[in-house]
């Protein structure tokens, strides 16, 4: 999350931001799809109806939610942004509070005054984040890399994804900065088949269930377990995936950290912050990248 002093290698020129991440609240994204066999299909235009192909093509999406994701059981792989939640100590907290009116609204509201059930029939809340490196969240490469690909570049594409969650626990557990390895991936595939290409990769640690604790204590832990750059490498140039993940609020503890910075550098997404990866199966799930719990 952090970043230091790295040289910006060539990629396309793009403007730098960031948002807060979500994953597996629900099957919730900003997009839709559709599919047909052979070609790209075209939502009709207004009036003319739809194609019997592109109806049936769109009825088998519909099968497929009824036959497979309507029973599934959904787990939330988020923290919410709530006050004095664990950060880095560089940033500030967020702040919450009420709107108020920016202008008078005769009859309605005064000027300066906060909205509530009793006069307007409604409330809401104002925000303030001082950073966007903050709870669960996905890093574009726009956040080390000055020519990266922000957010807002990102195709609707990435919201639904296999899930493979590789399971370090028990050798964190016994070392708590342990480092996972290209070992841990391939132990994995021994089990479980080859990681997908395109899949999202997860690395549980359990490192987020002493969440609360960090939370209490006002501060996270020094030592705390990463992911090591020939695993990331690995994963990204001989296994294609789209982005790997995990618990801790950075990728690792190395001086550089040298795992963020190669992925930033070379236009690899990545999340961080997830939580409940003790909940999910090592194989067999989907992610959803949906909305911000704040």
């Amino acid at each position: 999350m952090r970043s230091s002093s790295q040289p910006t290698q060539p990629a396309p020129a793009l403007l730098a931001a960031m948002l807060v991440f979500t994953a597996a609240n629900a099957i919730i994204s900003f997009s839709a799809f559709w599919a047909s066999r052979n070609t790209v299909a075209e939502p009709p235009a207004a009036g003319t109806g739809t194609s019997t192909a592109s109806t049936a093509a769109a009825r088998s999406l519909w099968e497929a939610y009824d036959a497979h994701l309507a029973e599934a059981k959904y787990v939330d792989l988020t923290h919410a942004i709530e006050p004095g939640m664990p950060l880095w100590d560089g940033f500030s907290q967020p702040k919450f509070g009420a709107a108020v009116a920016r202008v008078a609204t005769p009859g309605f509201i005064a000027e300066g005054a906060t909205y509530g059930y009793a006069a307007q029939g409604f409330v809401a809340g104002a925000v303030s984040l001082a950073t966007d490196q903050i709870g669960t969240q996905l890093d574009p490469p726009a956040h080390w890399n000055e020519l990266g690909a922000t957010i807002s570049d990102l195709p609707p594409t990435v919201t639904l994804r296999p899930l493979v969650v590789v399971d370090i626990s028990r050798k964190v557990a016994a070392e708590p900065g342990y480092t996972a390895s290209v070992a841990d991936v391939l132990a994995w595939e021994a089990e479980h088949g080859r990681v997908p290409a395109g899949a999202a990769v997860l690395f549980r640690s359990d490192w987020s269930r002493r969440w609360g604790e960090y939370l209490v204590e006002g501060k996270m832990p020094a030592v705390f377990p990463g992911v090591g750059l020939p695993a990331l490498q690995f994963l990204h140039q001989n296994r294609s995936i789209l982005l790997h993940g995990h618990e801790p609020l950075d990728t690792d503890s190395t001086p550089t950290l040298e795992g963020e910075a190669w992925l930033m550098h070379h236009n690899y997404l990545q999340v961080e912050g997830a939580a409940n990866l003790h909940l999910v199966p090592p194989a067999g799930a989907l992610l959803s990248i949906g909305f911000a719990k704040i």
